[in-house]
């Protein structure tokens, strides 16, 4: 059974850096676009980022666009999530999540399209 277990979060001040990893159980991680997305307290969970079977193609939401960076090596069964500039609104529990459907990146950032999540990981940034 595919499993999906994200670490690297924590509480950060305003302005650092994490990087977050969901590692994946499996032999077929690499045949799947894989995202990021995140929830805060009382919010609906919120796309993030969404990465290629092969990691050449990336799309990522307005918010974290040019702050963040996706990333995946499928020798190791692992994507990443770098995390630059962080700031207050940051914070939300990340969770990584695949998706079966090879639809275009930019048709791929609601959480409908995913069909196997992690559990998360708490990303708290203090101003």
């Amino acid at each position: 059974q595919v499993q999906l277990v994200e670490s690297g979060g924590g509480l950060v001040q305003a302005g650092a850096s994490l990087r977050l990893s969901c590692a994946a159980s499996g032999r077929t991680f690499s045949s799947y676009h894989m995202g990021w997305f995140r929830q805060a307290p009382g919010k609906e969970r919120e796309f993030v980022a969404v990465i290629s079977t092969g990691g050449s193609s990336k799309y990522y939401s307005d918010s974290v666009k040019g702050r963040f960076t996706i990333s995946r090596d499928n020798a190791k069964n692992t994507m990443y999530l770098q995390m630059n500039s962080l700031r207050p609104e940051d914070t939300a529990v990340y969770y990584c999540a695949r998706t079966r459907i090879p639809y275009a990146l930019g048709r791929l950032a609601t959480a409908r399209e995913y069909d196997l999540w992690g559990q998360g990981t708490q990303v708290t940034v203090s101003s």
